[in-house]
């Protein structure tokens, strides 16, 4: 089956229980598209057209590349580097890996046309969508076709803080607003469940990363963190953080992981061989697998927004999350 056969059967993704029998998310409707003005979604597939008018198509000589960010952007330069090699084969044409340091710098520069593909965290891939023009096509899997990671909410040996109701009177660090396991979904874990409200009944802290996060905690930065384990398992497989330096006191059910896409007006023969050097990367002995093993992730996969975010857009619709793209 063609890799962007986008009908293809995969694994659904689900909140964790508590947090959706909490928030009664069966009574919640669909999330409708919410694309800026600027783009066009004839076929209902919630992600932007191409465009029809070919005079709007890109056609860069240099393709450039984004990973969401991370504390060390050089690091994933040179995980990355083969990939983009192989890129460059496929597409023929030169690939450049943008070192992106936010989450907003990310973003702003797919919506003004600086960026071509890149790979947006789980929270901010529908404001990528509604508002960059982000078109999400693939996903890392395990060789088994499973995908995902879990939000966990950790502490330092010693904090006192041995469960969730312990945060109250505490500080929590955040990733960011975008983010989904860093902010959306403890939030309306803490909010529905236990009924902790940021900076009410615990303070809150925006730290700008999941490595941030973890190390924050461990070096006792903050009292406790919402951060993505995924992340986490790969700091701790590069000798950044030990086993032992934090402890881990809730952990939810599967959420989607980073999604790679491209921008919705890139030329469409250029795109067809994009999503080609996605399908046709060659895993082993690669920097990628060495990487992302850690998190268990060795393949790429076709995904749909429509399908696989529906669950984080329903996290964002319960977090009152609109979008003014305009």
């Amino acid at each position: 089956m063609p890799f962007d056969t986008l009908s293809q059967t995969l694994p659904r993704t689900l909140l964790g229980t508590a947090i959706a029998a909490t928030l009664a998310f069966s009574a919640l409707p669909t999330s409708a598209a919410d694309l800026s003005s600027r783009f066009i979604d004839s076929d209902g597939d919630m992600v932007a057209d191409t465009p029809t008018d070919e005079t709007q198509w890109t056609d860069p000589d240099t393709l450039v590349f984004a990973y969401t960010p991370v504390e060390d952007p050089a690091v994933y330069a040179e995980v990355w580097a083969g990939f983009l090699e192989h890129m460059e084969a496929v597409t023929g044409k030169r690939v450049q890996f943008f070192p992106v340091q936010s989450n907003a710098a990310q973003l702003e520069a797919m919506r003004a046309g600086r960026l071509h593909i890149a790979g947006f965290n789980t929270g901010s891939v529908p404001v990528a969508v509604n508002c960059a023009g982000f078109v999400p096509f693939s996903m890392m899997a395990a060789e088994d076709g499973s995908f995902g990671y879990e939000m966990e909410i950790i502490t330092y040996p010693g904090s006192g803080i041995q469960s969730v109701e312990d945060l109250a009177g505490r500080n929590l660090a955040f990733t960011s607003p975008t983010s989904n396991s860093g902010f959306r979904a403890p939030s309306a874990l803490l909010r529905s469940q236990y009924g902790l409200e940021a900076d009410e009944d615990f303070e809150a802290a925006f730290s700008g990363s999941h490595d941030n996060s973890i190390l924050g905690v461990v070096n006792e930065d903050y009292d406790a963190a919402a951060i993505a384990n995924s992340v986490a398992a790969r700091m701790l497989a590069r000798d950044v953080i030990k086993e032992g330096d934090y402890e881990v006191i809730y952990t939810s059910d599967t959420f989607p992981t980073t999604a790679y896409g491209h921008v919705h007006n890139l030329h469409p023969e250029l795109t067809e061989k994009v999503h080609d050097a996605f399908s046709s990367f060659d895993w082993e002995g690669s920097a990628l697998k060495a990487e992302f093993a850690n998190s268990g992730e060795a393949q790429f996969v076709p995904i749909t927004y429509q399908r696989n975010w529906e669950v984080i857009r329903t996290i964002a619709e319960a977090n009152g999350v609109t979008y003014d793209c305009e």
